[in-house]
């Protein structure tokens, strides 16, 4: 039995003064961190013992923590990853709808790489009445472990959060030479389909075609003297085998028949030669020796521990024992590449244990988090909202996030008026160390570590995921206590997410900060978030349009100031900057999107004064501007396709002939502009501004179009003229 130890204040860190400690409360609580230096701000370094797991201590830390998560109330999750968004425009906006916001967060998930996975289990010891905290810090590295892996392990590396995790001294090199390797669900299972094929089809075949391939032809002099020698040598020694009622090491060790090349050995209790320092054309005319001379030798090939091919020629009695023996070969081999596959699995292992015991899993602001984990251990992510929710509700049917509970409950929202909600500002405001801080009794917890393996701790950091999980954990027991959730009769049996207080809590994620809703993983639907205040007016999607590839220098207020000329003062209600070369516009009517769709491409096939001197000539200058609608935007936003400018995922997503809206009343030739015609009014491309009369087009000749006319055009919003030829 492991010799343990409480690793209170004094082990890592100096404690702070007796005088501001209360005994009753803090004896073992929480660290104080200790004096700013040199990594980050002062709360950087915790003095609390996180146990650092790499490949090389994988394998007992998982079968330590299976015990340590199976007595838990509930474990802390984090993760520490390489990057968040691909390009700006990747960022959840207030005004992305459900399914777009989902699509980036989906993006983030499978473009970055996972560099931490933090797992804190927080026991409840009724006898200290305070949690006992195990927090773990994995480092994770996805490496190719499986010849046979297809799958991609390319991911990208975002400056700004490498930068960020650099700034407190994130350990990239244990990451990159010790992180762990790991296999998902569904590539493991895909891996093992691909054996049990190459199995079926080893088995099928008869022994003596297993390895066959064309003959080999013997063009030289060394090749024919070769397949001579071995012919003569593979008969003395098949001979000297059939001769011998007695088959013993000495037999087979005997000079004669021993040398460098040919060791002598049983195998699966057969006769056999090991064949040593043979190149791969001398191999192949001893396969091809065997198989035209000698139906009773075997040629084998297994692989070691170390993945290095050993081959052998083994005798066996008829043909029967020949395909029992490659049956056995074929099981070993299997088994092997099982058992490869197995260990390829690395850190899914922690994953799939998380998963089994079915406990309370605690994040902060997880949404990405949770992602990032289906991503990398579930599968590929499915391409709805709902699907994903529903699917990862299967694998933690409980989830907990901290910054929802901040939100949720009016005596917590009352708690934490004007304090931030990232991890650290709350760890430190719920969690404090002086007596004067406390506005209540506090949560007791502690940290334990086994002495005997000490030397695989660390004291932890802020953005250290182990640590974070740690805070995350510690936030959320102070969350409950606020919450009146009494911990003092709490069982390792009893599931805390049942708890009458708290379940009402359990399962509901904020997508993200700005999202303005609370996502409901139990059954994948959103509901607003009633707590969330809103800086845009609510987002109407069939009233937006998407703008890009404007000339670099508009802003998104010259947009609506252009937009307004023509429709009207209040024909716009919210413009939002996507990036420097794109705009989302949402109209206050949603007959306005079809109206500003036709009449910009109306304007685009003339180059008449009335095009030149309109309002919207401002957005269109440059002849690359585009604009489609809002299910548009989501397309470019689904793409795999990775650009950092808007304007440039959306002429590589959308070429132009895909994107430019149908004028479905104007015929090719019915353009303005062209030498045939007179004006004419193209009814559903016309446009009003605000309660400005109608203006009923005439039929006119070429020279009735005067200054004044322009004029009034451009008063009017009246663009959509067509000239026509009267037949008289």
């Amino acid at each position: 039995m492991q010799c343990r130890r409480r690793l209170r204040l004094a082990p890592l860190l100096r404690a702070p003064p007796p005088s501001i400690l209360l005994s009753r409360l803090l004896s073992s609580s929480y660290p104080s961190p200790p004096p700013s230096g040199g990594g980050g701000d002062g709360a950087a370094a915790s003095g609390v013992a996180v146990k650092q797991v790499t490949r090389g201590n994988l394998a007992e830390a998982v079968e330590e923590l299976r015990a340590r998560v199976r007595d838990a109330a509930f474990v802390g999750l984090d993760l520490e990853m390489s990057g968040v968004t691909s390009a700006p425009w990747r960022d959840t906006f207030e005004l992305d709808r459900a399914d777009v916001r989902y699509l980036k967060l989906r993006d983030s998930a499978q473009r970055f790489a996972a560099l931490q996975l933090g797992v804190c289990p927080f026991r409840w010891d009724p006898a200290k009445s305070a949690f006992v905290a195990h927090p773990h810090n994995f480092f994770i590295f996805p490496r190719k472990e499986l010849p046979y892996d297809s799958s991609s392990h390319e991911f990208l590396c975002q400056t700004s959060s490498i930068d960020f995790l650099a700034k407190y001294q994130f350990d990239f090199n244990t990451c990159f030479h010790e992180g762990i390797s790991y296999l998902s669900r569904a590539q493991e299972e895909e891996a093992l389909q691909k054996l049990n094929v190459l199995h079926h089809d080893a088995i099928s075949v008869s022994p003596n075609t297993s390895e066959e391939g064309e003959d080999v032809p013997l063009k030289s002099t060394a090749d024919l003297l070769f397949t001579e020698r071995m012919k003569i040598r593979f008969n003395e020694w098949r001979d000297a085998i059939r001769s011998n009622s007695r088959v013993d090491n000495n037999l087979l060790g005997s000079n004669k028949f021993g040398t460098d090349q040919f060791q002598t050995v049983f195998f699966k209790m057969r006769p056999a030669v090991t064949l040593n320092g043979f190149t791969s054309h001398q191999l192949k005319l001893i396969q091809q020796v065997l198989r035209k001379n000698f139906k009773d030798l075997m040629y084998v090939c297994t692989f070691g521990e170390d993945d290095t091919s050993e081959k052998r020629v083994v005798y066996t009695d008829n043909s029967d024992d020949s395909i029992l023996l490659m049956k056995d070969v074929q099981q070993d081999l299997l088994t092997s590449r099982k058992a490869k596959v197995e260990s390829a699995i690395g850190i899914r292992h922690v994953i799939d244990l998380l998963a089994s015991e079915r406990k309370l899993i605690v994040g902060h602001s997880c949404f990405l988090d949770i992602a990032q984990v289906y991503s990398k251990f579930i599968g590929p992510l499915p391409s709805s909202m709902k699907d994903f929710s529903l699917g990862i509700n299967k694998v933690f049917p409980h989830i907990a996030d901290t910054r929802h509970l901040m939100s949720a409950n009016d005596a917590v929202q009352y708690l934490m008026r004007q304090k931030s909600k990232s991890l650290s500002s709350a760890f430190s405001f719920l969690c404090p160390t002086a007596a004067e801080s406390f506005t209540r009794t506090p949560v007791k917890i502690e940290v334990e570590a086994d002495e005997t393996t000490l030397s695989c701790f660390a004291s932890g950091a802020k953005h250290e995921a182990g640590y974070d999980a740690f805070m995350t954990g510690s936030v959320f027991a102070q969350l409950c206590a606020h919450l009146d959730i009494n911990f003092e009769h709490l069982t390792p049996k009893e599931n805390l997410a049942k708890n009458n207080k708290l379940q009402k809590y359990i399962n509901h994620l904020s997508p993200s900060f700005n999202s303005g809703t609370v996502l409901d993983l139990s059954t994948g639907t959103e509901r607003p978030d009633t707590g969330y205040k809103s800086r845009y007016p609510a987002a109407v999607y069939d009233n937006v349009v998407l703008i890009w590839g404007f000339q670099s220098e508009l802003r998104a207020k010259d947009i609506k100031d252009s937009i307004c000329k023509v429709f009207g003062p209040a024909s716009v209600t919210t413009i939002f900057s996507i990036d420097r070369t794109a705009v989302l516009v949402q109209f206050s009517k949603q007959e306005s999107v079809n109206d500003f769709l036709d009449l910009k491409a109306t304007l685009e096939r003339t180059d008449s004064a009335i095009s030149v001197l309109h309002p919207l000539s401002t957005i269109l200058q440059g002849g690359k501007t585009r604009a489609a609608n809002y299910e548009t935007y989501r397309d470019i936003c689904n793409s795999s396709v990775s650009k950092y400018f808007f304007a440039d995922q959306a002429e590589a997503v959308c070429p132009a002939s895909n994107t430019e809206p149908k004028c479905e009343n104007l015929d090719a030739g019915d353009a303005l502009g062209r030498n045939d015609g007179t004006l004419d009014e193209t009814k559903n491309a016309s446009v009003r501004r605000g309660e400005g009369a109608k203006y009923t087009s005439k039929n006119r000749d070429n020279s009735d179009i005067s200054c004044q006319d322009i004029l009034d055009v451009l008063q009017d919003g009246k663009t959509l003229f067509s000239k026509r030829i009267n037949q008289t």
